[in-house]
């Protein structure tokens, strides 16, 4: 994963529902998505207390990283947990816009993320 100094934006997503968007070219949201009308994302500081939150216990999850300026102006940061600013995206996600993908497997005390992710 090349570094890089523009603050990425991450999606937590079942790596079987991330594979289905790649087949169909267009990655619709998760059902927390769909039913809320974005796509939730985090900034590195607030991905891992959404891992463990939202996705304790779950395997086969993936880390998808995203460029927050090649989403435009469906992107906004939002209040959410606590008043902090939360990336949510107000438009479906091309799997090109996709910085990298990483797996994010369970550990003893957690999910694994890449070292470079806050």
């Amino acid at each position: 994963m090349p570094s890089d100094p523009t603050p990425l934006i991450y999606k937590i997503c079942p790596e079987s529902l991330w594979r289905e968007a790649e087949n169909v070219g267009v990655f619709a949201g998760a059902p927390v998505d769909l039913a809320d009308g974005y796509i939730h994302f985090s900034t590195g500081a607030q991905a891992r207390e959404t891992a463990a939150r939202h996705f304790a216990g779950q395997d086969e999850l993936l880390l998808i990283t995203v460029h927050p300026q090649r989403l435009g102006s469906a992107l906004r940061y939002e209040p959410s947990r606590g008043g902090a600013l939360f990336p949510h995206l107000y438009a479906t996600l091309d799997p090109k816009q996709v910085r990298w993908i990483a797996p994010l497997p369970l550990g003893e005390n957690g999910h694994v993320f890449p070292e470079d992710v806050l």
